[in-house]
């Protein structure tokens, strides 16, 4: 199948990365094609190759560069010449009390302030080819860990893709983003 052998060229150009977990990681994008319900450690254990454990140990005691991945793949995939990095902030509902940063946060569907859990989205926009494709993301913080850290929501995504700035820059030197950033500076 194609996308399995451009996910381990994409694998492979990631570097320190072992046989067990090329394996899984393999099984992984295999079962998020084919499992149409919510996917979970459960789920993969499930209907893959290896048992929930497996899973999930991978996931919480690996660190995967998903930014090299994802560049990986987008540099094969988006061949335009001309090309720009968008950001974007991204409204996730999400109930419960032990969830890490959830709060309130803008809901550009909804009009209104949720309770919930925000990701900066950053992807490559192929201008030549009307092609975008995700190159990573980041889970927001909630407002007590911005005022404990002295920030507020442009200086924590400005901090964010200052501390990428180097591998953003490789892609496009040009950034476009949502008014909220216009808005919060002038």
């Amino acid at each position: 199948m194609q996308y399995q052998s451009e996910c381990l060229s994409a694998l492979k150009s990631v570097v320190n990365i072992h046989k067990p977990f090329e394996k899984t990681f393999m099984d992984t994008m295999k079962l998020f094609m084919a499992i149409l319900d919510r996917i979970n450690f459960l789920q993969l254990g499930r209907y893959g190759c290896f048992s929930e454990q497996t899973y999930r140990n991978l996931f919480e005691n690996e660190t995967f560069n998903w930014f090299a991945f994802n560049a990986s793949i987008i540099s094969k995939h988006l061949t335009g010449k001309r090309k720009a990095i968008a950001i974007a902030p991204s409204y996730i509902p999400k109930s419960g009390h032990k969830t890490p940063w959830i709060g309130y946060f803008w809901s550009g569907c909804a009009g209104d302030y949720k309770r919930g859990l925000e990701i900066l989205g950053i992807g490559v926009i192929d201008i030549d080819n009307h092609e975008c494709m995700t190159l990573g993301s980041i889970q927001t913080s909630d407002c007590k860990t911005l005022d404990n850290m002295g920030k507020n929501l442009v200086d924590w995504y400005s901090s964010y893709l200052i501390s990428k700035k180097d591998k953003l820059q490789s892609i496009s030197r040009t950034v476009v983003a949502d008014a909220f950033f216009h808005n919060a500076y002038v």
